[in-house]
């Protein structure tokens, strides 16, 4: 799998259509083939920052994302919303999904909604 992620500082006066302004490219992209998830959250620290999580299923798969239509005006139209060049970590990991955490369970033996 390729693991990305992304830290997106926006600009204060567009913070808060951001997840409308990349709603189109967030569904284009859940739709691709090779995208096992692509999730956004905001910063608790820096309320004008996002932070996208995505993973792949290979080095083809992201390649075929960052060749993709969306991709490519979504570059364009974020360029415009961001007050400075995003931060990225994507790396190469041996896994298929998320896992669950060993160390954290609910107490009395709830199922975990992140199974999978």
């Amino acid at each position: 799998m390729i693991f990305i992620v992304v830290k997106f500082p926006v600009r204060p006066e567009h913070s808060a259509q951001w997840l409308d302004a990349v709603a189109g490219f967030t569904a284009a992209v859940r739709a691709e083939e090779g995208n096992l998830f692509f999730e956004w959250s905001r910063s608790v620290e820096e309320p004008d920052t996002f932070v996208l999580v995505e993973g792949f299923a290979s080095a083809e798969a992201g390649a075929e994302h960052v060749a993709s239509p969306h991709f490519q005006q979504a570059i364009k139209d974020m360029s415009e919303l961001v007050s400075a060049t995003p931060s990225i970590i994507s790396v190469p990991i041996e896994a298929t999904g998320w896992s669950e955490m060993g160390e954290v369970a609910p107490v009395g033996g709830e199922a975990s909604e992140n199974s999978g």
